[in-house]
């Protein structure tokens, strides 16, 4: 998937204000529209300004590409980082203009289904009494909030427009209650934390989206938590009582003689806590001593003299 310069497709400045992006949409706009345009691309140039400005005209959005960074290059490969948009508070969502099916595989992996800006906004809710809009971020917590319950301070940054017409971010703090058993994808709601009502109306609220921190032990799905547990050889042909760590403590685990790599074994129970609890797989990897001395080496000798063993046989070889 290539990477899209907006900037570059609208010919701006990376600290182009708002006005001037409007400007340079309308000149760019007049010079593509297929129906006057002579330019001989004219169709798909007009297709990617309207994609850039899509993107640059909303501070939300904006600010949130803005966060990838200036040193990527048009055209290079490019995949979004997982949590690329943590942290990040918006409101609304969607598309504003054209087809959704005219934009770019580039566009829908940051805006699209699944990715930044899901939700719809509330904004059609229109009068002199009306409730604020709710907000939304995704967050990072670790793991181990999961298991036991935390509250923990987070930081969100949200975009805003200062007197130049330049989006600048804003941040703010709150204490957030990460309640025990919640899992990768749900929604912690915070009453109130939203945008404030107009005419007294009541404030929006603020949807808080999980995802665990990438962890260096643990990967996870749904309630589920997969751990690779290396092992040595003899530990796996003989069978062994291990020590195997879980997000909520280490546990003794008895290894079954002759298990195979990749085997997957079950701890019941000890995945993330909730009404029915998920399930801890320990997958072993069986790894191999390093043959870096004389003794080592003589070992090693030793087993391949006397153990008629040829990993390849299934393969008739």
């Amino acid at each position: 998937m290539d990477f899209q310069d907006y900037y570059k497709i609208m010919g701006l400045e990376r600290s182009a204000t708002q006005d001037e992006i409007k400007r340079a949409y309308r000149k760019l706009a007049r010079k593509y529209h297929p129906d006057v345009s002579k330019e001989a691309d004219a169709e798909q140039r007009f297709k990617e300004v309207g994609e850039a400005y899509e993107v640059l005209k909303d501070p939300q959005k904006r600010a949130a590409y803005d966060q990838l960074g200036a040193n990527w290059k048009a055209g290079s490969d490019f995949n979004p980082p997982p949590d690329w948009d943590a942290g990040f508070e918006f409101t609304g969502g969607g598309y504003t203009q054209g087809d959704a099916s005219a934009y770019s595989d580039f566009f829908e992996s940051l805006f699209g289904k699944g990715g930044f800006n899901p939700y719809q906004s509330d904004q059609g809710r229109r009068g002199y009494r009306s409730r604020g809009e709710d907000h939304h971020a995704k967050v990072l917590i670790d793991l181990e909030d999961a298991y036991k319950g935390a509250t923990r301070a987070i930081t969100l940054t949200s975009p805003e427009l200062d007197n130049s017409g330049h989006v600048v971010n804003k941040q703010r703090t709150l204490n957030v209650k990460i309640p025990k058993g919640v899992k990768q994808g749900q929604k912690i709601r915070l009453a109130g934390q939203g945008s404030a009502g107009m005419g007294n109306g009541p404030a929006g609220d603020l949807y808080l989206e999980i995802e665990f921190k990438p962890h260096s032990l643990y990967r996870v799905e749904g309630h589920d938590v997969y751990l690779d547990l290396p092992l040595a050889p003899w530990e796996a042909a003989l069978g062994a009582s291990v020590k195997v760590p879980t997000p909520a403590g280490p546990v003794d685990l008895k290894i079954a003689p002759g298990t195979k790599n990749g085997r997957k074994l079950r701890l019941k129970g000890k995945g993330i806590p909730a009404a029915k609890a998920g399930d801890l797989y320990v997958v072993p990897q069986i790894t191999l001593p390093d043959a870096n001395t004389a003794k080592a080496k003589e070992l090693y000798k030793k087993m391949q003299e006397e153990m008629a063993y040829n990993p390849r046989s299934a393969m008739g070889v």
